[in-house]
């Protein structure tokens, strides 16, 4: 497994950065030691192991299954410095079918995170009184015209839906009752569809926004 992924590790590391951290667990036998599990890591700074370090509380649960598929793509993962990661795994397993070795990719998104808050800041702000200037929405009815103004105070939030708090939420519905959407007919309906929430929850984030 080390002769034959440590190139491809460097490989992957060298193409995508020192952001990326790539690691090879030896997860082989019954008796596997969790507190020293790497035996080829590349760009070990983002997560600060090295060979002979730890794997994570993933191991635990290939432990109690060995010949269940692990494998895990794009998950969230946080450093013990607090920074997140997005993180995959693959998982390697003999004839028996047992896992014997693990293959984790660790992106390091502070310096991303970092870049879109200078990027932010850099950003021209509005003029004194920009706010309060109309905004126009066009459409072919009233229902296109405030599926229009949904999204755009969903775009403002700056995140995907699926990624939104409560209080991202919150916010959508502040911006909404601000601009009037929620005056219109069956607009708590569409908006709670757009926010993924039940219509009582709409409901209940409209009265919080209105206080």
């Amino acid at each position: 497994m080390l002769r034959l992924y440590q190139p491809v590790m460097r490989a992957l590391a060298t193409a995508a950065g020192p952001s990326v951290e790539v690691v090879l667990h030896n997860l082989d036998g019954s008796d596997v030691d969790l507190d020293h599990t790497i035996m080829a890591i590349e760009n070990g700074h983002v997560t600060g192991r090295a060979v002979g370090g730890p794997s994570t509380s993933l191991g635990l649960d290939v432990l109690k299954d060995r010949r269940r598929n692990h494998d895990a793509f794009g998950y969230r993962a946080v450093t013990s410095d607090g920074r997140e990661l997005r993180s995959s795994s693959i998982y390697f397993h003999n004839a028996s079918g047992d896992i014997i070795a693990s293959l984790c990719i660790n992106v390091d998104l502070s310096p991303l995170q970092q870049a879109r808050n200078m990027i932010e800041a850099l950003l021209p702000v509005s003029p004194t009184g920009a706010e309060e200037a109309p905004q126009e929405h066009f459409g072919s009815d009233l229902l296109s015209v405030m599926d229009q103004m949904i999204s755009e105070a969903i775009a403002e939030i700056g995140r995907p839906v699926e990624q939104m708090s409560r209080d991202d939420r919150i916010a959508v519905l502040e911006k909404l009752e601000k601009r009037g959407v929620t005056q219109m007919r069956k607009s708590i309906e569409t908006i709670a569809k757009r926010l993924h929430v039940s219509r009582v929850t709409a409901y209940a984030y409209l009265d919080e926004a209105r206080s």
